[in-house]
């Protein structure tokens, strides 16, 4: 019995035989979702832009001092939140800082969800492992993950610097005071969102590294100035 696959591909008919036709219909389709993908990102880049500068900058600061990234998310978000910690531990170019994705280590979440429950699988580990000088970030499409929510709230109570990457209309994440930012990307389709949400976290991570640069420059005179000033006394 084959399973009907309309509701997926509504241009493609059981009974075509036109093997043309179909694929000139695929490649259209394609071409459509790879054009609003563009759009939307180039969109909430231009909405966003400005912020995903101060939250890098702020972050930088953080890592300066000492501070470790944690990322957050379920299911696709959760792929994306390990995708986002690896950018930021273990980058091709720039400095590496730390960054770990709490859904990783998936004896830790199945442990908690069996024995605490679900909904705390992320805000026990922030209580285990995060310092005030830290950062997390949260990816939802929906911006209503009770288990993220749950955790940005400990986050935010131990001084933590909070990011949200949200979609739709950004849930009740857009609506939380535990959220320093909040990144809503405007779109119904969740694989648009996580399109998105992966050109804003590379945004937010080559801030960082631009004011980390800078951090590093500005100690540099600085020790050289006062390297000087001891050569002259």
């Amino acid at each position: 019995m084959t399973e009907n696959t309309n509701f997926l591909y509504p241009f493609i008919d059981a009974e075509e035989k036109d093997a043309t036709a179909l694929l000139t219909d695929l490649a259209s389709s394609a071409r459509g979702k790879a054009g609003e993908s563009a759009r939307l990102q180039r969109v909430s880049l231009d909405e966003w832009g400005s912020d995903v500068r101060e939250a890098g900058r702020k972050m930088a600061e953080r890592f300066a001092a000492g501070g470790r990234l944690y990322t957050l998310g379920n299911g696709g978000s959760s792929t994306d939140a390990a995708t986002l910690a690896s950018l930021f531990s273990r980058p091709a170019l720039g400095r590496p800082v730390a960054a770990w994705s709490l859904a990783a280590d998936t004896s830790v979440v199945t442990a908690l969800g069996n024995d605490v429950g679900f909904d705390l699988i992320f805000k026990r580990q922030i209580i285990a492992h995060a310092k005030e000088r830290d950062i997390a970030i949260a990816l939802s499409t929906s911006g209503n993950s009770d288990d993220l929510l749950t955790a940005l709230a400990e986050a935010k109570k131990r001084g933590l610097l909070t990011i949200g990457f949200a979609g739709h209309d950004g849930g009740r994440m857009a609506e939380t005071e535990d959220l320093d930012f909040c990144f809503t990307i405007r779109s119904q389709s969740i694989h648009r969102i996580q399109e998105s949400h992966a050109v804003v976290g590379y945004r937010l991570w080559l801030a960082m590294q631009e004011r980390m640069n800078e951090l590093t420059r500005a100690k540099a005179e600085a020790n050289g100035s006062n390297t000087m000033t001891g050569a002259h006394r």
